[in-house]
């Protein structure tokens, strides 16, 4: 079981050092990886009746390989992950590059986490369509596999055109690991035939803006597993080989109760959980720090 932590974005404020000293925390501490969330950009909630995305303008997100570029040279072991990059609203090309130069820096840290999003205010503000965001999705893990694993690509499919051109320089990993977040089935079926891992959808703040139950290691949960494997084989594929990460939220849990749910997920199949500490009334980057250093304490 490998354990990570979420980068607290939200609530870990502006100044470059907290950000180090976090990071390098949870290297020091032991922790196999560091997630980070992706919006570009956040909605005026107050214009907008009824809105109940979880995130608005208020909400402050750093740009993930901006911030992996930053961390590359400060860290040395830990892996640093997208969880997730919102793939659709991005250019292909320019996201390969971006993923390609941070692997790079990382000397091959970065794990590729990506999902469909569910703000169309993102989409439009960044000039990529909505509704079409699922499919595209498809085509564009096609295109950045390529771009990463070879010198040349000519590549044409539905809304991409590459002719006999390549990146400069290639990542270590060839390919960068793709896993896939999402809980409905299209998603699942995604996951199948394409990703190296799955980010199960285990946070209870996730229907809001999904719609899509939370993953629970109940009957139920353990049926949409067992759904997955089976799209797996149907693939072609080794269910054992695919990864599947989970989260742990602290809010009102003890660090003993969390340790619990580790044991709890990975008799549930999971083989990578990460711990969230936001949302859990810590007011500074130094309690956020003691919060994964008690939870890392409570798992010895």
């Amino acid at each position: 079981m490998k354990i990570g932590v979420v980068f607290p974005q939200t609530e870990i404020g502006t100044d470059p050092i907290a950000v180090r000293d976090y990071a390098q925390a949870a290297e020091s501490l032991g922790y196999d990886h560091l997630a980070v969330f992706d919006h570009v950009i956040g909605a005026n909630a107050e214009s907008r009746p009824g809105w109940t995305g979880p995130y608005s303008h208020v909400s402050m997100f750093f740009e993930p390989f901006v911030l992996f570029g930053y961390l590359a040279g400060l860290t040395e072991s830990i892996e640093l992950v997208t969880s997730i990059l919102i793939l659709p609203q991005r250019q292909t090309v320019l996201a390969a590059k971006q993923a390609a130069t941070a692997d790079l820096l990382c000397d091959g840290r970065l794990r590729l986490g990506m999902g469909v999003g569910w703000n169309p205010v993102e989409f439009e503000a960044l000039g990529e369509d909505f509704s079409d965001r699922g499919a595209r999705c498809v085509e564009q893990i096609e295109l950045l596999r390529a771009l990463w694993t070879q010198e040349l690509v000519t590549f044409e499919g539905r809304w991409h055109k590459v002719t006999d051109a390549g990146l400069n320089p290639l990542p270590v990993q060839r390919p960068i690991p793709i896993w896939i977040g999402g809980g409905a089935d299209a998603v699942l079926r995604r996951v199948a035939r394409l990703a190296d891992g799955w980010f199960a959808n285990t946070s209870v703040r996730a229907p809001h803006v999904t719609g899509i139950p939370p993953l629970f290691p109940d009957d139920q949960g353990r049926a949409t597993i067992a759904r997955l494997h089976g799209y797996v084989r149907d693939a072609g594929r080794d269910p054992a080989k695919l990864g599947i990460e989970c989260r742990i939220e602290v809010m009102d849990r003890t660090p003993e109760e969390a340790a619990e749910d580790v044991a709890m997920w990975a008799d549930f199949g999971a083989t990578h959980v990460q711990l969230g500490t936001m949302r859990a009334g810590l007011k500074s980057p130094d309690q956020h720090i003691d919060a994964v250093r008690r939870f890392k304490e409570a798992l010895s």
